[in-house]
């Protein structure tokens, strides 16, 4: 009889995930563009909560771009774009054996509707890729990670307006073709179901410019996931051996209680965040999203020609970052924003996120039986607040607990008979947080002496955390103890 494995197997790719805007600061360096996440002002009064959406308007972008007595801090972040040879050193000596972060849109097209890109910006993305090659660390790129270029925003309306697909295409088969020998693993969309967290981010639709926003997020995720065919299509023309993922955050949603409404609504919840995956794996959209359509009034149009384009060029495997679960029931699925209940049994971080080890294998195998594609964890991790000591210590055993107990269930899932590729924890140094637009958000095992007003050393320390890590790659995770 067939037995299941117990333990990771050989090669898993153990390693940390960032992005380029939330690192590399130099925002109009290098002949970068205006990008989306360059307007994200820090609010220094705002309470720790959920990442709940706000719309943006044209009227807000270029308040943005000319304020000048906010604080801006995915402008500077920790100035990657200088350190980074420093600090891929210190993640080799962690021992990772692959890196995802991003491409800035906005550093290779500074417009995004150009013909030609910006070579400055390619050589710098050349010497990265580079410097982790050389260091043993294998690059997975995501194209596009809430960093599109502002231009395609108040010029065209983001996603929504289709030419974005030509626009996209084209940068993508840029990248592809300069990295064709570099390059293997590849998301062409981070989080693409993240369509009410992280609306305008993602997206780039100023709410003024559309009649109906929620109508606007899913034209607009419409043209991004005929892009993302039409990227695999060049891509597997360019180098066969390219892996391109689909991928999702999984916050899987329980039922409330076991009212068969509860049970209704978590799983209509749960099948509209994972349709994209049926688009961007199976090929095709499934026939609960057009009764969801109907609906909510929503008229979403197809050109001629999309459903073939997205049959026949779909992804190679599934990538899902991970953090928290949900809990739905039928009154609060009624709130498409945030749906979430409060669940008895489960604690949260500051941030009111669920930690729920148990659900991430629970994510993991309801993800694998629907789509039975090899999973890469493309994000795992959690934010906390990080105390420096006199003696240059941070003791960060909650981050260590967190991840143990995360990691068990997945050596667990893979016992479940679930082909995982490899796991890759959220911010393996510190960066400027997504959701929260702060550095005391802290998600890495390397410290960056940097305040949420951008103030500080910029010294890198090791954390507890980062020597703990470094044991778990060193035994392919088969001694998770402190």
């Amino acid at each position: 009889m067939r037995k299941n494995p117990k333990k990771f197997p050989e090669g898993f790719l153990w390693g940390g995930a960032m992005t380029a805007s939330q690192t590399e600061g130099a925002f109009l360096d290098g002949g970068k563009g205006w990008c989306v996440a360059d307007i994200i002002r820090h609010d220094p009064y705002k309470k720790p909560e959920k990442k709940i959406n706000t719309e943006i308007t044209t009227k807000d972008i270029l308040f943005a771009m000319e304020d000048k007595q906010g604080y801006y801090p995915r402008r500077y972040c920790i100035d990657f774009y200088h350190t980074y040879k420093k600090d891929l050193a210190l993640l080799k000596e962690l021992g990772i054996k692959c890196l995802r972060t991003s491409i800035n849109w906005a550093r290779i097209f500074p417009k995004g509707d150009e013909d030609k890109p910006n070579e400055e910006g390619l050589r710098f993305y050349d010497s990265l890729i580079d410097e982790m090659l050389k260091n043993g660390i294998e690059p997975m790129i995501t194209i596009s990670h809430y960093e599109m270029p502002l231009h395609l925003t108040l010029e065209y309306g983001g996603w929504y307006n289709r030419r974005l697909i030509d626009f996209f295409v084209n940068y993508c088969q840029v990248l592809f073709e300069r990295y064709k020998d570099k390059v293997k693993w590849w998301i062409p969309v981070n989080e693409i179901n993240l369509i009410m967290q992280e609306s305008f981010n993602h997206l780039g639709i100023p709410s003024d410019k559309v009649e109906n926003v929620l109508e606007a997020k899913y034209q607009g995720l419409h043209h991004e996931m005929v892009a993302c065919a039409k990227a695999v299509k060049i891509a597997k023309q360019i180098n066969s051996n390219f892996k391109i993922g689909a991928m999702v955050t999984c916050h899987n949603a329980y039922p409330a209680t076991c009212r068969p409404e509860d049970a209704m609504a978590a799983l209509r919840c749960n099948q509209m965040e994972n349709y994209f995956l049926d688009v961007l794996l199976r090929g095709k959209y499934p026939g609960y999203v057009f009764r969801f359509f109907e609906e909510h009034g929503l008229n979403i149009r197809f050109a001629e020609g999309d459903e073939a384009v997205l049959r026949d060029n779909t992804a190679d495997y599934l990538s899902v970052s991970y953090y928290a679960s949900r809990t739905i029931s039928e009154q609060s699925s009624k709130n498409l924003y945030d749906p979430e209940t409060e669940n008895a049994y489960l604690k949260t971080n500051d941030w009111g996120w669920t930690i729920d080890p148990v659900g991430f294998r629970y994510c993991l195998n309801e993800l694998y039986d629907r789509y039975q594609t090899p999973i890469f964890i493309t994000e795992l991790g959690f934010g906390a607040r990080d105390t420096v000591t006199e003696d240059s210590r941070i003791h960060d055993q909650y981050r260590i607990d967190f991840l143990r107990d995360h990691i068990k269930q997945l050596k667990e899932a893979i016992y479940d008979g679930i082909d995982i590729i490899g796991c890759l924890t959220w911010g393996p140094i510190d960066i400027v947080s997504c959701s929260s637009a702060e550095m005391s958000k802290r998600y890495g095992f390397i410290y960056v002496d940097i305040d949420d007003e951008g103030k500080g050393t910029g010294a890198r320390l090791k954390k507890d955390s980062f020597f703990w890590f470094q044991h778990v790659i060193e035994t392919n995770g088969e001694d998770l103890d402190d």
